[in-house]
């Protein structure tokens, strides 16, 4: 029994590192509601756009299109469904079968919010500061879920402080830098047979279950560096890009029981290595490209386009350490991803501006078997509108909306003596995911 416990306590550590992995409303763990304006275009005008101090969280040479100072705050809300249709769940060999009848939806809401001012130093610079967060992901299931044993609780938070300098090169072109610090904290719990490990000691396999629930958080730094270039009246050009950014996230373990048996089991220390302790991740989040274009067709109508690169090849495999010395790497094997969107914007009167656009985003996981329910990610598309007020030519309030377009995603996670789920249990079927964005900001020119 010790061996199988071992197992089954190095599996609630190891999941940590999954967490850094999904947001329904971008691939990967992305998180690109940082501006109401580009949410309601479909992100088809972030790096070329250029409208306000926002926009330098995707080019920091967007303040450079900015004369004066301006600051803006925003807020998006996120509304996601994960549900696992005609799922399966058994132990080791298929012994003990996990399905408890619990519901197999995962999805939960989320507030973004997001910041940035900037002011002009003279004619040649500017100094901004954007406050938002790039990363994110908040999925939680019931506790008896067929899929517990891989994952109930996940919520990461990041936050990133950039500081910003734009030079303006000539009348037609800025470049731009800014430093990124990047705070993220995770909390993340799942499952663990107990029963089956205690099956001799009176046990019942997949009911006397033990949580096992993990902490850590992680001060990380890297830079973006933007370029932006007005080809003609009408036409401008953007391109931006984002370093990479090294974490490692340090915490805690502990573990509670789910009913009598396996709550005594844990406060007793039936075994001393299911106890609560420290360990780390190591975790590089994903450095970007950005390209856009924007033009002004007419005195009403304009039109943009956006093309992002993201290098998720760099999250191919990940190993926690512990603090008595011993590892346990897991394999991710993403690959990178496009995301494109197109965008119009329509001055409908001198006040009101109204806003729309469509994209699609590739899904950084490669099959069904890198999959998981922390990270039920697939290709998906965008369809956005929304539209900005403008009472006065110092003041802009903006509403946008988008609905998240999912394909369906299979899962098959196989369990064999020697992989990382071995103690977790097979997994397997079909995730249908879909979501809901609604963002609101307001910016002031003085």
């Amino acid at each position: 029994m010790h061996n199988k416990f071992n197992k089954l306590s190095l599996a609630v550590a190891l999941a940590s590192t999954a967490l850094i992995a999904s947001q329904v409303s971008a691939s990967g763990f992305q998180v690109r509601e940082q501006s109401a304006k580009t949410l309601a275009n479909a992100l088809s005008n972030a790096t070329a756009g250029a409208e306000d101090a926002s926009f330098m969280a995707y080019n920091p040479a967007s303040i450079g299109n900015i004369d004066g100072n301006q600051v803006v705050g925003g807020v998006a809300y996120i509304d996601a469904d994960f549900e696992l249709r005609e799922a399966e769940a058994s132990s080791l060999g298929g012994v003990v079968d996990y399905d408890r009848g619990g519901s197999r939806q995962g999805g939960e809401t989320a507030v973004v919010p997001a910041f940035a001012a900037k002011t002009q130093l003279n004619e040649q610079f500017d100094l901004g500061l954007a406050i938002y967060a790039p990363y994110g992901l908040s999925t939680k299931y019931d506790e008896d879920w067929i899929g517990r044993y891989h994952a109930i609780e996940t919520e990461l938070t990041t936050i990133d402080f950039q500081p910003t300098l734009n030079y303006r090169a000539s009348d037609r072109l800025n470049l731009a830098v800014g430093l990124r610090a990047q705070y993220a904290d995770a909390t993340l719990s799942n499952a663990i047979d107990f029963g089956s490990a205690a099956a001799q000691m009176g046990g019942m396999p997949s009911v006397d279950d033990v949580i096992g629930t993990v902490e850590g958080d992680d001060w990380g730094y890297g830079y973006t560096l933007g370029a932006l270039f007005q080809v003609t009246e009408q036409t401008r050009l953007g391109a931006s890009y984002r370093s990479e950014i090294d974490l490692t996230l340090e915490g805690d373990t502990s573990f509670r029981g789910t009913t009598a048996f396996s709550d005594a089991a844990v406060v007793g220390e039936v075994d001393p290595r299911i106890v609560d302790r420290g360990g780390k991740a190591e975790l590089t989040t994903p450095a970007s490209l950005n390209l856009g274009v924007y033009h002004q067709l007419s005195d009403r109508l304009a039109l943009m386009a956006n093309a992002e690169w993201t290098e998720w090849s760099s999250f191919d495999e990940l190993v926690v350490e512990f603090e008595d010395g011993s590892s346990s790497p897991t394999t991710e094997n993403w690959d990178d991803t496009w995301a494109f969107s197109v965008g119009a914007n329509y001055a409908l009167t001198p006040q009101w501006l109204l806003r729309a656009g469509l994209g699609l985003d590739e899904s950084p996981v490669p099959s069904a078997e890198f999959r998981t329910p922390r990270v039920p990610d697939t290709d998906r598309q965008w369809a956005t509108l929304g539209a900005t007020w403008m009472p006065s030519p110092e003041l802009g309030i903006t509403a946008g909306y988008m609905h998240v377009f999912a394909d369906d995603g299979d899962i098959d996670q196989q369990a064999t003596p020697s992989n990382e789920n071995a103690s977790k249990g097979n997994l397997s079927g079909t995730y249908e995911v879909s979501a809901d964005v609604f963002a609101l900001s307001v910016d002031y020119r003085f």
